[in-house]
C-alpha cells in the first residue's frame, strides 16, 4: 500500500528545498513527501494522483507565488482532495490573507516564514493536523478502476475477467457516478471508447482486449520453459486436483487456461453439497484455494491462454497455443470442462452482456438490485444462481421448460426456492425472443398451449445446459457424437481389441484417451458424473496413472521444439 501523500509548494526553490528536507526528515517513515515548483505543477501531480488513486494527508502551499497565489492553489486542490488539510505558508504582510483564506478555502492553520526551529515551530502544528486526519482516513481503493455503461457488452466481458480471476476492481458508471468523467479528462482519454480501465499505476486501457489487459494486470501468460513433466489443459476441480497431485509429487507441471480458475463450478454463486463444508463455499473461494494450493507445490498457470491444437511425436505430446508458442510434456491431462450452451433466438446474440448473462451471475448480481429478473433452466446452476440473485433483485422468476424441478434440481435446492418469498417458478415456459436494442428491455415468453407473453425485463441469466469444447482434438482423440472425450473401457477398438490408432503395448489405463499419455478428466469425459467431487476425484486419480505411464518404456530425447507460429 503506498504512502498517503504530503505535498509542498513554493516558487522559491531555496525555500522548496529547504521545507522538502524538513518534512521528509520528520515524516517520510509513514508520508511521501513530495514537491511543486508552482501551483500549476501542484496541479498537474494532484492530476496523477487522482489518476492513481492515491490519497491526500496535506497541502503545504506558499502565499505569494507568480501566476497562482496559494489560496487559489488549495482552492483548486480542496475541489480534488476534500479530505486533506490546508496549511499555508506566509509572510508577516500577508497574515490578512491567511485569514481570509480560512473562511475561503477552509483553511486548516497559516505558518509563518521563517518556521525554524521546525521541532518548535513546524512538526507540532503538522502532527495535530495529520493526527485529525489520520482519525478520519478511509483507505483508499488500489486495485483496478473502470468506466463505461451498466448495459455494455465490453464492460461485462472486462469485469467479468477481472472477478474470476479474482482482481480487486471498482466500477464507475460513467451515466451515474461524476468522478468517471473526471477521471476520464485526467486520463486524456475523454473521447476514447468505452470501456476505459485504469490501472494501479494511473495508466489507462480503452476498451482493452483480455489477453492485453491479463498481462497489464500481471497475470501469467508466458510459460517459463517449453518442456513440461505434466500439462494440465483446463483449470476446473478436475484440472486443478491434478495439479495440486501431480506438482506435489514433484512433477514439473503446467496448467494452461482460457478465461479464468474455476472452470464452470468457479462461477457458481454457492456449492452447498461439497465435502467437508457444511455451510458451502462459492465457486469464486473454491476456485482461489485450489489455485493457491496448486502453486504452494509449484504449478505454474498460464491464463488467459488456449489450447488450440495437439501434436504427438516421439512420446511427446506438443501443444499449439493461442498467442502461437508451443509447449511439449510427456503426460497431457484434459480437463477443459463444458461451456454453458447459448440461448438460440431473436435478439440473444446481440443482447448478450448487455442484459442478457450466461453463468451464476456473480458479477452481475448488484447491478439488478430492486429490478425484476428471470432466470432460464432447471438445473442445480439454475437453482443457485436464483437463490444467490433473490438477495438483491425484487423478484427471480424461473422459468423451466419441463413440468418441474425434481427432474433436475436437487431437493435441498428444490425447499429453499420454495421458502423464498420473492422467487416464482414458472414451468413449461420458455423465451421466445429478446427485445432491445442497446440493452435488454423485454422478453417473449412462450408457455406449453404455444401461447406468448411479452414481459419488460432489464437481465436475464441462462443455464440450459452445457457441451464440450472439443473441437481442436476432434481429428487426434476419439471423440462421441457430442464431443465429449472417449476413455478406457469405452474406446472404440479393432478386431483384434486395440483402440483405433493405440500403439502401445499395453492396454489404456482407465481415465486414457486413444493417444498413450493423454488422459482426460472432470465434465468433457463421455458420462462422467457432474458432480466436483467426482472431478476432484478423477483429477486426482489421473495423475496416478500418469505416474504408471512414465514408469514405462524408457522416453527418448524430446524432439526440437517447433518453430513458433
Amino acid at each position: 500500500m503506498e504512502k498517503p501523500v504530503i505535498l509542498a509548494v513554493d516558487d522559491e526553490p531555496s525555500v522548496l528545498a529547504a521545507i522538502t528536507r524538513d518534512l521528509r526528515r520528520h515524516y517520510s517513515s509513514d508520508y511521501d513527501v513530495q514537491r511543486a515548483g508552482s501551483g500549476a505543477e501542484a496541479l498537474e501531480l494532484l492530476g496523477e494522483f487522482k489518476l492513481s488513486n492515491r490519497a491526500v494527508a496535506l497541502f503545504l502551499a506558499d502565499q505569494r507565488m507568480p501566476e497562482m497565489t496559494g489560496v487559489a492553489f488549495l482552492a483548486r486542490a480542496m475541489a480534488e482532495f476534500p479530505d486533506a488539510k490546508r496549511v499555508l505558508l506566509t509572510a508577516y504582510a500577508d497574515t490578512d490573507a491567511a485569514i481570509r483564506a480560512i473562511n475561503e478555502v477552509k483553511l486548516d492553520h497559516y505558518l509563518m516564514k521563517p518556521w525554524h526551529p521546525p521541532e518548535e515551530l513546524l512538526y507540532p502544528v503538522l502532527d495535530d493536523l495529520l493526527d485529525d486526519w489520520r482519525a478520519g482516513y478511509q483507505p483508499v481503493f488500489e486495485g483496478v478502476r473502470i468506466i463505461g455503461h451498466r448495459w455494455s457488452a465490453d464492460g461485462h466481458r472486462v469485469r467479468e475477467f477481472l472477478a474470476r480471476n479474482l482482481i480487486p476492481y471498482r466500477w464507475l458508471d460513467v451515466e451515474t457516478d461524476p468522478e468517471a468523467e473526471k477521471l476520464r479528462e485526467l486520463a486524456g482519454a475523454a473521447a476514447e471508447p468505452l470501456p476505459l480501465v485504469l490501472l494501479a499505476d494511473g495508466t489507462a486501457m480503452s476498451r482493452p482486449t483480455v489477453p492485453a489487459l491479463a498481462e497489464r494486470i500481471g497475470l501469467h501468460t508466458h510459460a517459463v520453459s517449453d518442456t513440461y513433466d505434466l500439462i494440465v489443459v483446463g483449470t476446473g476441480p478436475a484440472g486443478l486436483a491434478s495439479a495440486v497431485y501431480g506438482a506435489s509429487e514433484g512433477m514439473r507441471t503446467l496448467l494452461i487456461e482460457r478465461e479464468a480458475p474455476g472452470g464452470q463450478a468457479g462461477t457458481s454463486s454457492r456449492i452447498e453439497n461439497y465435502l467437508g463444508f457444511p455451510v458451502g463455499l462459492s465457486g469464486a473461494d473454491l476456485a482461489r484455494r485450489g489455485v493457491a494450493q496448486a502453486r504452494r507445490f509449484g504449478a505454474e498457470i498460464l491464463t488467459p491462454m488456449e489450447a488450440v491444437a495437439l501434436d504427438t511425436q516421439d512420446g511427446y505430446h506438443i501443444l499449439t497455443l493461442s498467442d502461437g508458442n508451443r509447449v511439449a510434456a510427456q503426460a497431457l491431462i484434459v480437463a477443459t470442462g463444458v461451456s454453458y450452451r447459448l440461448l438460440d433466438v431473436p435478439g440473444a446474440e446481440r443482447l448478450s452482456g448487455a442484459g442478457l448473462f450466461y453463468g451464476a451471475a456473480q458479477t452481475e448480481a448488484l447491478g439488478v438490485k430492486g429490478q425484476d429478473v428471470f432466470v432460464v433452466g432447471a438445473g442445480n446452476s439454475a437453482g443457485q444462481a436464483a437463490l444467490h440473485l433473490a438477495r438483491y433483485a425484487s423478484s427471480v422468476t424461473l422459468l423451466v421448460r419441463g413440468k418441474s424441478l425434481e427432474e433436475s434440481m436437487s431437493k435441498y435446492l428444490i425447499e429453499r426456492i420454495e421458502e423464498a418469498d420473492n422467487i416464482a417458478v414458472r414451468t413449461g415456459a420458455a423465451i421466445a425472443e429478446l427485445h432491445g436494442e442497446e440493452s435488454l428491455e423485454a422478453i417473449s415468453i412462450k408457455d406449453a398451449g404455444g401461447e406468448v407473453e411479452r414481459v419488460p425485463a432489464r437481465a436475464v441469466f441462462v443455464f440450459i445446459g452445457a457441451s464440450p469444447r472439443t473441437d481442436w482434438l476432434r481429428d487426434k482423440l476419439q471423440l462421441d457424437a457430442q464431443g465429449y472425450i472417449l476413455s478406457g473401457p469405452d474406446l472404440e477398438r479393432e478386431p483384434n481389441r486395440k483402440p483405433n490408432g493405440w500403439d502401445a503395448e499395453r492396454d489404456p489405463f482407465w481415465l486414457e484417451t486413444s493417444v498413450p499419455g493423454v488422459f482426460v478428466a472432470g465434465d468433457v469425459r463421455r458420462q462422467s458424473t457432474k458432480r466436483i467431487a467426482s472431478a476432484v476425484g478423477e483429477g486426482a486419480m489421473a495423475v496416478t496413472f500418469v505416474h504408471q505411464h512414465l514408469k514405462g518404456p524408457a522416453m527418448p530425447q524430446r524432439p526440437a521444439a517447433p518453430t513458433e507460429k
